[in-house]
């Protein structure tokens, strides 16, 4: 017995090693990767408290900031960490988000062992997680460290509540069967693996708010494979290693389960409303007179089915998939009948196949908080929001066949195969979509080829060919994104300054105009139409906004130097005075602001002793 247990052992520690390796050399050419110019800058290459590295003032920011409308202070000091660490070098940042997904695949792999004793389900699920070209956009994305930090948190998080409901389990379940005057176990037996299960969920909230969704997954592990409802209990199939599912469960009511989440549900609960006023704060949210509440329905009835089907056939992936114009009523009634039929279906039968409910359920109930029906920001859907809920349909799938086959043995070669064949399509489709992470010029024209009117494809593209100085096809670029979403305050300020660079000055005033009114809460935007005023002598309409910039960005040395220069302008000593006073204390020795100070106070010595 101890021997066959040693080289189960083994055998589970050499799978790790394969997976390992396997995803490892997969994923190894992300380390020769540029970064992109899509939220990279806003997370890396143009973030101050980023670049500084691990400092102390960096750390109070972290946890202060709600910087790119996110409340993540964990992913922030993980970039830190990496600044520190590799400096600017794209290929050290992408090689933590490697190390992680890595990491997230074996506690995966760990996790299902753990839970259901099948070592060749769990092993091949993982596989899938690990190689499924849907992923590539978490680990080959330097920006999306919170996709993959969250999800080793998660990971920990099931694994240490796994350990606390089989202990308390096998506890409860001794101590109900023996005389009632021999007490049960010590319950510290589980109370340190609750604490820690609470612990990591509260490190992955502080990594990525989607993994709010947390409770409810572990409310169905209780009901599968746990199975601590005591409304149902399920027959544990021969293959299960009994090394793990020794015990007789102790079934608990519902009631008593989901009292026992309350503190899971509290951290939920606050998460939520940080993640609410941080995004509104942040003007990420989108209206509902901008993007009315049945657009969102539709919009999330379908991503359903398109995320389902990237999953068993991930092709024409995409950075960024466009919110459509309209939504056929077919398709949406479709696939709102598709979801209500299959659900309906796997509720009814959630006793005899409970790991169907669970993983479809899992899949269903991970993806609500980024489905749209809450919208921040413009796609409709994103391969990185099915990191986590992929695992739901992949455990479908392979549970799923496994009962099949337990009914028609002499179709496990044939499943088998099918399976080698499935992975090996896997590898083939991330190494192919690997290719397109290289950089933004890749990444984009890519994304132009699989979708219709990406205007942000075209807004970020026609950025870095400016960058390279291919003025003229920028423009072109930008002038198409700016057509496809002229309500798009990023595409007409791009437009804008790319005519301004080709010297086409009414043209650009009229599209930094839209920008400035469609985003007037934009630093970026408001700041640098201000300096096209200024500089194009309108110093009455340039302190209009560099006033609007530094309502949202009150420490930004240069606007109040600008917003000072402005007011000079237009004689108002007083308030310029002030302006260049605050340039200077953000910015001791700030050389345009002290020439510019000096020179009002020399000519107007009454202003002078005045604060």
């Amino acid at each position: 017995m101890l021997t066959a247990k040693l080289t189960k052992n083994q055998l589970s520690a050499l799978i790790c090693l394969a997976l390992a390796l396997v995803t490892t050399a997969l994923y190894w050419p992300i380390t020769h990767h540029n970064f992109v110019n899509f939220d990279d800058d806003d997370y890396i290459t143009n973030n101050s408290h980023v670049q500084a590295g691990l400092t102390w003032a960096g750390v109070i920011w972290a946890f202060q900031s709600g910087a790119a409308a996110n409340w993540h202070p964990l992913t922030w000091l993980s970039h830190m960490l990496d600044c520190q660490l590799y400096g600017l070098n794209p290929g050290g940042h992408h090689s933590t988000n490697l190390l992680f997904h890595v990491a997230n695949t074996l506690l995966l792999f760990l996790l299902l062992r753990q839970l259901t004793g099948a070592l060749w389900r769990s092993a091949f699920v993982a596989a899938l997680f690990a190689w499924h070209p849907l992923h590539v956009e978490s680990v080959a994305w330097a920006a999306e460290r919170k996709d993959v930090l969250s999800a080793f948190f998660w990971m920990l998080a099931l694994m240490a509540y796994t350990r606390y409901a089989q202990k308390r389990s096998r506890v409860e379940g001794r101590g109900s069967r023996e005389n009632s005057a021999v007490p049960a176990l010590d319950s510290r037996l589980w109370t340190l693996d609750y604490g820690l299960a609470l612990l990591f969920f509260a490190c992955g909230l502080m990594s990525k708010p989607m993994v709010v969704t947390l409770p409810f997954v572990l409310l169905l592990l209780d009901f599968w494979p746990l199975n601590r409802f005591s409304s149902f209990q399920f027959q544990i199939s021969s293959s299960e290693e009994p090394s793990t599912l020794n015990h007789q469960p102790s079934t608990e009511s519902a009631f008593r389960l989901i009292y026992e989440k309350l503190p899971f549900f509290a951290l939920t609960l606050a998460a939520s409303v940080v993640t609410y006023f941080v995004q509104t704060s942040g003007r990420t949210l989108w209206l509902p007179a901008e993007r009315p509440f049945s657009s969102r329905v539709a919009n999330a009835l379908w991503a359903y089915e398109r995320y389902i089907s990237k999953t068993f056939w991930p092709a024409d992936l995409s950075i960024f998939y466009p919110y459509p114009h309209h939504w056929p009523a077919g398709l949406v009634i479709g696939a709102a009948l598709l979801l209500a039929i299959w659900s309906g279906l796997l509720i009814w039968r959630a006793r005899q196949n409970p790991c169907l409910f669970v993983g479809w359920f899992w899949f269903l109930g991970t993806l609500i908080p980024t489905i749209g029906l809450v919208q921040v920001g413009s796609q409709s859907m994103a391969d990185r929001y099915m990191y986590i809920p992929s695992v739901g349909l992949f455990i479908l799938v392979v549970w799923g066949f496994n009962d099949f086959l337990n009914w028609r043995p002499h179709w496990r070669r044939i499943t088998t195969f099918a399976g080698g064949v499935a992975l090996a399509g896997c590898l083939v489709g991330t190494e192919i979509q690997l290719s397109y992470w290289q950089n933004s010029i890749k990444l984009f024209r890519h994304a132009i080829e699989v979708t219709t009117d990406n205007f942000v494809a075209y807004t970020c593209l026609g950025e870095t060919l400016n960058d390279l100085g291919l003025k003229k096809e920028a423009m072109m670029l930008c002038a198409e994104a700016a057509r496809i979403a002229p309500n798009s305050p990023v595409a007409q300020y791009n437009f804008g300054m790319a005519l301004l660079q080709n010297n086409r000055l009414d043209e650009a005033l009229a599209h930094l105009d839209a920008a400035a009114r469609l985003a007037p809460h934009n630093s970026e935007v408001q700041y640098n139409f201000g300096l096209f005023l200024l500089r194009h002598n309108k110093p009455d309409e340039a302190a209009s906004h560099f006033a609007a910039t530094l309502v949202e960005r009150p420490d930004f040395a240069e606007a109040h130097c600008h917003l000072a220069q402005a007011l000079s302008q237009q004689h108002k000593f007083k308030e310029a005075i002030f302006h260049y006073r605050e340039a200077l204390r953000l910015k001791p020795g700030f050389p345009e602001a002290k020439a510019a100070l000096d020179q009002i106070l020399s000519t107007n010595p009454n202003l002078k002793a005045e604060p």
